[in-house]
């Protein structure tokens, strides 16, 4: 299990949980209603929910562990802010 989680793995899964909610927003902004995109917003919007809370709690506990390296500070950040931002939209 600790091979799996890596510098690079762990920014990678950051920046694709803060791009997915990123194309959420962009999708609602300029309103495009498509079948196929709800579907699969429906389909995967919960479990990025969950990822991005668990990868958060798992990137910390990385950070204070291992050596820093600035991309993975950054995608942590970003997803921070995502998530704060995600949360907060439901109050």
């Amino acid at each position: 299990m600790k091979k799996l989680i890596t510098n690079r793995n762990l920014t990678i899964i950051n920046f694709v949980i803060v791009s997915y909610f990123i194309l959420i927003w962009l999708i609602n902004f300029y309103k495009m209603e498509f079948v196929l995109i709800g579907v699969f917003r429906e389909l995967l919007t919960i479990p990025f929910l969950i990822a991005q809370i668990v990868f958060l709690v798992i990137g910390i506990k990385y950070l204070i562990k291992h050596k820093r390296h600035f991309s993975t500070i950054i995608s942590l950040i970003l997803l921070a802010v995502c998530t704060i931002i995600t949360i907060g939209s439901f109050f």
